[in-house]
């Protein structure tokens, strides 16, 4: 499982946002967030880029943690 550090995760909205954007690029992908620690964890097929990438589109900014 890959884990990133993403700021600006505020709300729900935030986590769907960035949920359904990793999902776009792999549907079985397994996407966790952690909104108090500001943490989305990654399990898939996607490299670290591709899943930063998605996360960056969707306007946060991420780090891998």
């Amino acid at each position: 499982m890959q884990q990133f550090k993403v700021s600006g995760m505020s709300c729900g909205h935030c986590v769907r946002a960035i949920t359904q954007a990793i999902q776009a690029l792999e549907q079985t992908a397994r996407v966790e967030v952690d909104l108090a620690g500001g943490l989305v964890r990654v399990e898939g097929n996607l490299d670290a880029a591709q899943i930063q990438a998605a996360i960056r589109e969707e306007g946060y900014q991420v780090a891998p943690a």
